[in-house]
């Protein structure tokens, strides 16, 4: 099936989670489970940036967490911050690490996943690896564990750096290694799928410029599903 069917049943506590917020923009944590921007669907209406605009109201969207995946999102209060924000992501200025439970033992201890990625059309919204048509994707990874779960099923717990920001980037990626992500209704098979009630992926942490002050701000938020703590994403030597 291209799209399994679900229910969508947005969390509702904590309704919604500011990390900060100034006169230029709000740093927000959505939860698994929310959709960022709202979906055509009257029952799909619930949404990350629909609860900010209760409370703030001028904030749009800058960039977008899919549905499964928590963590890090920034918002802008303004036209020319969200220009300036906006632009921080076209040109690949601010620094992402996310989090990701995958199935199996990734052998190399760090690496890079370089493969194009283009809509899988007939079933989106999906997306594949295409040497031909797909845009360039780009992930860096680092291993932080190897271990097994509680019915000694092997996964990796994985530090991911998106070069660049295609859709479903990481989790294909880890797909075309062969090491799904675990609870990824899309792209994990049966056994990964099993492994998690929700999509292993967090975007953790997440580095920019302030949009008027110009000084760097660094935000990050705890692994939901791991207590690995990592140190801060400043810290990471290139």
């Amino acid at each position: 099936m291209a799209n399994p069917s679900f229910v969508y049943n947005p969390p509702m506590t904590p309704y919604l989670d500011i990390l900060y917020q100034d006169e230029d923009m709000v740093v927000a944590h959505k939860p698994s489970g929310l959709l960022s921007v709202p979906g055509k669907a009257l029952e799909h209406r619930d949404s990350l940036i629909s609860r900010v605009n209760r409370v703030y109201p001028t904030a749009t969207v800058v960039h977008r967490l899919d549905m499964a995946t928590s963590g890090i999102l920034v918002l802008a209060l303004n036209k020319d911050s969200h220009r300036h924000i906006s632009k921080q992501f076209e040109l690949r200025q601010t620094k992402k690490r996310y989090f990701a439970r995958v199935h199996g033992h990734v052998e190399q201890d760090s690496g890079e996943v370089n493969l194009p990625l283009i809509c899988d059309w007939p079933n989106r919204p999906k997306q594949m690896v295409d040497f031909e048509r797909g845009k360039k994707a780009v992930t860096h990874f680092d291993v932080i564990e190897r271990t097994l779960d509680e019915k000694e099923r092997p996964y990796s717990l994985v530090a991911l750096y998106p070069i660049t920001g295609r859709s479903h980037q990481l989790r294909v990626h880890m797909l075309a290694l062969g090491h799904p992500i675990l609870g990824d209704r899309l792209y994990a098979h049966e056994e990964a799928l099993s492994m998690a009630p929700r999509l292993q992926l967090h975007a953790e942490s997440l580095s920019l410029s302030h949009p008027t002050l110009g000084h760097w701000l660094h935000f990050n938020i705890a692994i939901p599903f791991s207590p690995f703590c990592p140190p801060p994403l400043s810290e990471r030597i290139e």
